[in-house]
């Protein structure tokens, strides 16, 4: 095979990999909440357990980080991890005990931590710092598709056969996932991943890098405003499905797929131009927006009630999906192309977004069951908004200057 061949078959094979760890991880998402309420559990149990892949999140991204800056094969960590996503989720739908489903879930969380930074990983590896805007945006564009479809395969599954069927249909798709993962060779990653692995980080280096990151106003800011999008938005859909769940249980699941599947394919469509508007308006600009999605969203969620119009709603997380997905990663390249440790940067805005997640839904599970789902929803607007304020307030424009147009 030629170079310029095999280069694109890795691309291809990275693409393919992306949008089946996102059909993977969309039975994770609030088929959760829709098959632990079939199986009687309290929306407390449910906000724990949710939780607790959140928690893993926040405590397991550093060490994540630490992890794929130093093994030698980052292609190797990945494959471990899909095969640990794939067992999680046989034992979650064999076993929905709250132990069992508790220790599953943390094995979920742990292993979707260190891949989510592996393919970040990759990616830069393939294509370098130069073209990230381009490649971030493909990789958001391949993983809405593979939500987009998936939540439809596993609604229709849902609903023809049982709500545990979906773990199983995302146990199935590790080995495309793998397949996938073969076909990008080792000879076609550069200096940004197995090229530069195998350099173990000492204690001193750790916190040096630590310090030197801290000391970046702007790396802070985005790590707040983080905390507020993820504290806003990661109950939102769950608590809908639980509610839809409540009215009408046996279309809950076909009602959770259409919910899902408008946002992913508006999320794959607006990617491309999220890359390009990235050079074009600037980071920031582009980041208010995804912002202001969610706080419309909240907004909406909060004063209508009906399970197709809540469907409709959610359609405006595919605005905020694309946004973030491109953004958030182009911003930490920025901010780490001349001292590196972009992983652990990468990780830390990882363990800001597992603050907000892991408290979004132990909260909103707590206001719904004590006093309402509207009170719940209330709450996460104005946390939505918050975030958007912050975003306004505290974050600057990153691109380099070099790349702005004149």
């Amino acid at each position: 095979m030629r170079p310029g061949q095999a280069h694109r078959s890795a691309e291809r094979g990275l693409d393919w990999l992306i949008f089946f760890v996102a059909d993977i991880q969309t039975g994770f998402g609030p088929f959760v909440a829709v098959f632990l309420t079939s199986q009687k559990w309290t929306q407390v149990d449910i906000g724990l357990l949710l939780s607790m892949g959140t928690l893993v999140g926040l405590f397991g991204q550093i060490p994540a980080g630490v992890l794929v800056d130093s093994v030698r094969s980052t292609r190797l960590v990945a494959g471990v991890c899909l095969v640990t996503i794939g067992a999680s989720a046989l034992v979650f739908a064999a076993f929905p005990i709250f132990g069992v489903a508790l220790a599953a879930r943390f094995a979920h969380g742990a292993a979707s931590c260190v891949l989510s930074l592996a393919l970040i990983s990759l990616a830069l590896g393939l294509d370098g710092a130069d073209r990230a805007d381009a490649r971030l945006a493909r990789n958001a564009a391949f993983a809405s598709a593979g939500s987009g479809v998936t939540a439809a395969l596993m609604g229709f599954v849902g609903y023809q056969a049982s709500s545990r069927a979906v773990f199983f249909v995302a146990a199935a798709l590790v080995l495309p996932a793998l397949i996938a993962l073969w076909r990008i060779r080792p000879g076609e990653l550069g200096p940004a991943s197995d090229a530069a692995r195998g350099a173990p980080i000492d204690s001193r280096a750790f916190l040096r890098a630590l310090r030197d990151l801290a000391q970046k106003r702007d790396l802070v800011a985005l790590c707040l405003c983080l905390v507020l999008f993820h504290l806003a938005n990661a109950s939102m859909l769950p608590l809908a499905a639980s509610l839809v769940t409540q009215r009408s249980s046996q279309e809950a699941t076909l009602m959770v797929a259409a919910a899902l599947l408008a946002p992913q394919f508006l999320a794959a469509a607006l990617a491309p131009f999220v890359g390009r508007g990235a050079r074009i308006w600037g980071r920031r600009r582009l980041l208010l927006l995804g912002f202001a999605a969610l706080a419309a969203r909240g907004l909406l969620f909060s004063s209508i009630t009906d399970p197709v119009a809540l469907a409709a709603i959610q359609a405006l997380d595919g605005i905020s999906a694309a946004v973030l997905g491109v953004i958030v990663p182009l911003i930490i390249v920025d901010l780490t192309r001349d001292s590196g440790h972009f992983n652990l940067a990468q990780a830390l805005a990882g363990s800001a977004a597992g603050i907000g997640g892991a408290l979004s839904t132990i909260m909103a599970g707590w206001l719904s069951d004590h006093f309402s789902a509207h009170a719940a929803f209330s709450t996460l607007t104005v946390i939505a908004i918050l975030g958007l304020a912050a975003v306004a307030l505290a974050l600057r424009e990153t691109e380099p200057e070099a790349q702005r147009p004149h």
